[in-house]
Formats: C-alpha cells, sequence, structure tokens
C-alpha cells in the first residue's frame, strides 16, 4: 500500500519476501539455499526459502568496522575466513583483535540458530543472499567477498528495498541483484515497511525452525 506520503510500503517482512520470492522463482530448479542477513533478514529469507524449496542458513558473517566508525565496513569476518579492504590508519593488530571478538560473537549466534548442524557446502550452489533492505551496502558488500571464498556457482542478492547508491556497488559484484524498489529518494528501510519491528533471536529461530520443519516433513 501507499502512505500519506505516496511511499509505497510493505506490510511486514512476510509479505516483502513472498513479493521477493516471485522474482526470484527462476532459480528454483538450480542446487540452491538461501542464506538469511540476521535478524531481520530471516523472516524475509524464510518466505523465499518456502517458495522456492530450498534449505535456510543464517549468514554468519559480521562487518568489521573502522576504529574511527563502527558503522564504516572495512571489511568482513566469518568464523574461517575474513576480508579487508586495507586502510593506511589501520593496523593489522586492530583487524585481528576485531575477527577475535566478532567470531566469539559469531559462535554464539552459530549455537543459538544452527544448534548442533553441520553449515550447508556452498560450493556449485546458487546463494540467495537475503536481507529486509539495504542502505549503504558496505557490509553486504564484504560478506559477499568472504562467501566468494566457498566457490558457490552463483551469488544473487534479494531484497524488498535498497538504495541507488547500493545498487550500484554490488551490481557488478554479483551475478544478479533482485530489488523490488529502489526509490529515488531513500529515506532508510524501515519507511518502507508498516510494521519495521526488531526481530528477536526467538522470533528468527522459529522462522528456522519452522522451514526444518516444512522440509523434513516434505
Amino acid at each position: 500500500m501507499k502512505n500519506d506520503k505516496n511511499i509505497f510500503m510493505f506490510r511486514d517482512r512476510i509479505e516483502a519476501g513472498m513479493l521477493l520470492a516471485a522474482k526470484l522463482k527462476k532459480y528454483r530448479n538450480d542446487p540452491g539455499i538461501v542464506l538469511a542477513v540476521p535478524r531481520g533478514g530471516v523472516p524475509v529469507a524464510y518466505a523465499v526459502a518456502k517458495e522456492l524449496g530450498f534449505p535456510i542458513e543464517v549468514i554468519l558473517t559480521k562487518k568489521i568496522g573502522h576504529p574511527m566508525n563502527k558503522e564504516y565496513a572495512i571489511g568482513a569476518a566469518s568464523l574461517t575466513d575474513y576480508f579487508i579492504i586495507p586502510h593506511d590508519n589501520v593496523s593489522e593488530e586492530y583487524v585481528q583483535e576485531e575477527i577475535k571478538r566478532i567470531r566469539i560473537r559469531l559462535r554464539q549466534m552459530y549455537k543459538n540458530f544452527m544448534g548442533d548442524r553441520e553449515p550447508e557446502d556452498l560450493k556449485g550452489k546458487t546463494v540467495i543472499v537475503i536481507d529486509d533492505g539495504i542502505a549503504t551496502g558496505n557490509t553486504i558488500l564484504a560478506t559477499v567477498h568472504v562467501l566468494r571464498k566457498s566457490n558457490p556457482g552463483k551469488i544473487v542478492i534479494g531484497v524488498p528495498v535498497a538504495s541507488k547508491n547500493a545498487i550500484q556497488k554490488l551490481s557488478g559484484e554479483v551475478d544478479e541483484i533482485v530489488a523490488l524498489l529502489v526509490p529515488k529518494e531513500f529515506y532508510g528501510v524501515g519507511a518502507f515497511y508498516e510494521n519495521f519491528e526488531q526481530v528477536s533471536d526467538e522470533e528468527a529461530m522459529h522462522y528456522l525452525d519452522k522451514l526444518r520443519e516444512l522440509r523434513q516433513a516434505g
């Protein structure tokens, strides 16, 4: 629907995911997996994975922020790899300390979201990265560089809404980026949702478990 500013708005993340899934149906017959950016991307990814019949996992990477501005991504780290864009005023010692700190948090996230399951092998697969929206694209760009080290067949980014700058930044780095809305004026991701409440760990786990149950039953 539209609000009084005449901006198209998604009702919530599930509706956004269902609309996004319709645009990603061409990948249904690929050997694929949906990777959700936690936590806001999980409900969106649930709807996409359910429609495509793909397994779902959370992306266990986190951005490495600049020491002078933690929101500015200079790289990303996973449990096994990392990617960094060299900066003159960023020391190797700082990078390694950040990686160590991030991996403590990622191990806890892995335990919460994955339990004792082994992560899916991404080699040769169509990997569809899902978030609820992209503002700058810096963090997801760094994440894509880490994912490439797993040798997937394709990397596709799917989001309900993204800024024009983010689309320009990411389009040459992945096989395809699918965004339902690329507004002329970007007001922040939450401006394009009627319901944009924060997703809790419990809610994210609910969707992950629900999809696994559906796949086992099917």
